[in-house]
């Protein structure tokens, strides 16, 4: 039996969403795309798995996540963005716009993050997901992603105004006294 129809139309709808997602995770419009094609296909065999009563979009994100999960352990150079790949991509989609070398900077620092900063950041910061909305996809405690969200903020904040340890490919650590 194949999905209902209104449930096939919801996931056309969640579409955009999915494909802004992947596409964050993985900064390849390609592999961004086989993320949301293998999450479509996983939602729509398991479609009677779908409890009504939660959002729809949380279930195909969460499902989407551990598609790109699945990936990196295919592939795991998914988890690495080599510099020149991330410069083509901008350069394919760069504009005449006066802001796009913050936009090149910003994308490079998000591409800088471990998959798990980078992962909760975009589905706070880019879906406006809540902390416990987050955290039912990624399936960790909300702590946990509030943690990850702070330390992404604060690696970004480090290596856009030039402070953070470039050579290391994380944000120097600090003293607290």
């Amino acid at each position: 039996m194949t999905a209902p129809a209104a449930f096939r139309e919801q996931l056309l709808g969640a579409i955009p969403r999915l494909r802004r997602y992947a596409r964050s995770l993985v900064f390849d419009t390609s592999a961004a795309d086989d993320i949301v094609q293998s999450a479509l296909e996983r939602a729509l065999v398991h479609w009677r798995q779908f409890d009504p009563r939660r959002d729809l979009v949380l279930w195909l994100l969460a499902i989407a996540h551990n598609a790109w999960l699945d990936a990196l352990r295919r592939d795991r150079h998914l988890d690495v963005i080599a510099p020149e790949r991330l410069t083509e991509a901008m350069d394919r989609e760069r504009s005449h716009e006066p802001d796009v070398g913050l936009q090149i900077d910003l994308v490079a620092a998000l591409a800088r993050l471990t998959p798990d900063q980078r992962s909760a950041m975009m589905l706070v910061a880019v879906e406006q997901l809540s902390y416990a909305e987050a955290a039912e996809v990624l399936q960790v405690p909300e702590g946990t992603v509030m943690s990850r969200v702070s330390r992404a903020r604060a690696a970004l904040r480090a290596w856009l105004d030039g402070s953070g340890s470039r050579a290391a490919g994380r944000p120097g650590l600090r003293r607290v006294v």
